[in-house]
């Protein structure tokens, strides 16, 4: 009877310790694709910002509604206004907005990238 009452217990720490060890790999998994998500905003952030800056896609992306939106409506004044020639200075400056924010989210590490723009949700630059 002493050896069904230790097996049953052995049983049973052996269940709790694979429960155990179970919700940690999940949630390590759970980390890692919130990295892993992270990375891919990096990347493809960076790579409109460079290609379309202007228009604030890398700004949406990211999550960045209200900023986004001030790119877009300055960009939208810039081609408007671009036949009085005060257009063209508008858009060139949005452009290089674009271009030196996917410059940086390019060159910053992803935990760096991770902790700078999407934890602590910092706007420009």
């Amino acid at each position: 009877m002493s050896d069904e009452k230790n097996s049953g217990n052995d049983l049973n720490d052996m269940l709790g310790d694979a429960k155990e060890s179970a919700k940690e790999f999940a949630n390590e998994a759970k980390e890692t694709f919130n990295k892993a998500s992270g990375d891919n905003k990096k990347v493809l952030a960076g790579i409109l910002g460079i290609l379309f800056g202007s228009f604030g896609v890398h700004k949406f992306i990211l999550g960045y509604n209200k900023e986004g939106g001030i790119l877009l409506g300055i960009t939208v004044i810039g081609f408007i206004t671009s036949c009085l020639g005060v257009g063209f200075l508008i858009l060139w400056a949005t452009g290089l907005i674009g271009l030196i924010e996917g410059i940086i989210y390019l060159t910053k590490s992803d935990e760096e990238f991770y902790n700078t723009y999407q934890v602590g949700k910092k706007a420009w630059f």
